[in-house]
């Protein structure tokens, strides 16, 4: 049966696709908070040394995402014209474009490790320390990579029982050899940074062989990745948004003091936890709206958005209360550093009022992006960055307003993306059938 013949999509379709996706999601934060809460009790200048080095990975990371995202978009469009084989394609060909990239980036990070975390960083003892966890972790890169490239055509083909395997698989395996490394083999920073390397590695390598299994036709065709490239520029400015959003909020926070840049990852890794949870609905829209879409079927994707935008809204708010309830117990898990503890109450508030909000901006991006409407959330992203996040985390820098002022930036960030998507998921512009947009 094809595509475009199977019943409607309904809630459960969704869930059945959201879950898996969500373990998937929540592997990798996970870990990060696992590496993080355990470096963190080394003291507050590894945790600093964490936050500075994790800051400048994320730029792999949002290659990765950029790369999962489009690779999704492009296969379930194809997935739901019925030609699975050209789906599995562009997995083969995103896979060739993410070992080239991820090869490149972790060289320039074991390059420019020093450079980067002297920049970053608020002292030279926390730069020293984070230029050396950025030496080792930058060779995790590819594999990284290569599991984004095969998490996107896999979800694009709507199976997520295979990522949902590999990656649970490969982060518990890194999670249990980071304390072990740091503490009883006395590795400290160096163990955390070989533990990622190992999660990575491993996941990408797991993710290759799946594609091999899956095909024959494993050539590059520099037509096809140029094709994507070009396709994914959109993607590509709208995370040049983020990042720099991102390395703008890490440096000002890093001037306030060490204890300030410590509370600081422990509150954007938890955001960045949460983010990738309530992802799990939006990943469901990218596959069932580009399916539904590529089999010519409007009236469906307008349902799924509709869908995923009150499942996102209402599980944000469930995250929200949570955290609320945790405000007490949550920061201790990282550190046991007072003056640490004492700006994590600052960004406290920020971080649960800002949640239910980006649960719906989270949902209607997963809308979009199936839809093939990247352009707009280019746009939209990157006003954002440009008129809210940047100029108040650096007016909050010139008048020494602290951790708030830099998570009042956030809060103008998402506000200037709820109000743009809800515009345009109303418009039903984004409403465009066929193979390809």
């Amino acid at each position: 049966m094809s595509p475009s013949a199977q019943p409607r999509t309904g809630s459960r379709q969704i869930a059945a696709l959201a879950l898996p996706a969500l373990v998937v999601l929540a592997a990798e934060p996970l870990y990060v908070l696992v590496d993080t809460a355990v470096v963190g009790h080394l003291g507050p200048v590894p945790l600093a040394a964490v936050a500075v080095g994790g800051t400048v990975m994320s730029v792999a990371v949002w290659f990765g995402t950029l790369m999962a995202y489009g690779t999704t978009g492009r296969a379930a469009r194809r997935f739901g014209a019925g030609d699975r084989p050209a789906a599995v394609a562009e997995g083969v060909q995103a896979s060739w474009l993410a070992l080239g990239v991820g090869v490149l980036l972790g060289l320039l990070g074991v390059l420019l490790a020093g450079p980067l975390a002297d920049a970053l960083a608020g002292n030279p003892e926390t730069a020293d320390a984070a230029a050396g966890w950025l030496r080792i972790a930058a060779l995790g890169v590819p594999g990284l990579l290569l599991a984004a490239a095969g998490n996107g055509w896999m979800r694009g083909v709507q199976d997520t029982r295979r990522p949902l395997v590999i990656v649970l698989g490969a982060n518990v395996l890194s999670a249990l050899l980071c304390p072990l490394l740091v503490y009883p083999l006395g590795l400290g920073l160096t163990g955390s940074a070989i533990a990622n390397v190992t999660a990575q590695s491993v996941g990408g390598g797991l993710f290759l062989l799946a594609l091999i299994r899956e095909t024959r036709h494993l050539r590059p065709q520099p037509a096809l990745i140029v094709r994507q490239v070009v396709l994914g520029r959109d993607l590509l400015i709208r995370g040049a948004a983020f990042q720099l959003c991102f390395l703008s909020a890490t440096a000002v926070a890093s001037r306030f003091g060490v204890a300030a840049v410590g509370a600081h990852q422990i509150a954007l890794q938890l955001w960045f936890f949460a983010a990738l949870v309530l992802d799990a609905v939006a990943i469901a829209a990218q596959s069932l709206v580009g399916a539904a879409l590529g089999a010519g079927d409007a009236d469906q994707a307008r349902d799924v958005a509709r869908r995923v935008t009150i499942a996102g809204g209402l599980a944000a708010v469930v995250f929200a209360a949570l955290v609320v309830a945790g405000s007490s117990v949550i920061p201790g898990l990282f550190t046991d550093d007072p003056p640490v503890l004492e700006q994590a109450a600052v960004v406290w508030p920020w971080f649960a009022g800002l949640l239910p909000f980006a649960g719906v901006v989270y949902a209607l991006d997963g809308v979009l992006i199936g839809a093939g409407d990247i352009a707009y959330l280019r746009t939209t992203t990157a006003a954002g960055a440009l008129l809210g996040f940047l100029p108040m985390i650096w007016l909050a820098y010139a008048l020494d307003l602290g951790l708030g002022g830099v998570w009042a930036g956030l809060a103008l960030f998402v506000l200037v993306r709820l109000v743009a998507t809800v515009t345009r998921w109303r418009s039903s512009r984004w409403v465009v059938v066929g193979a390809t947009r």
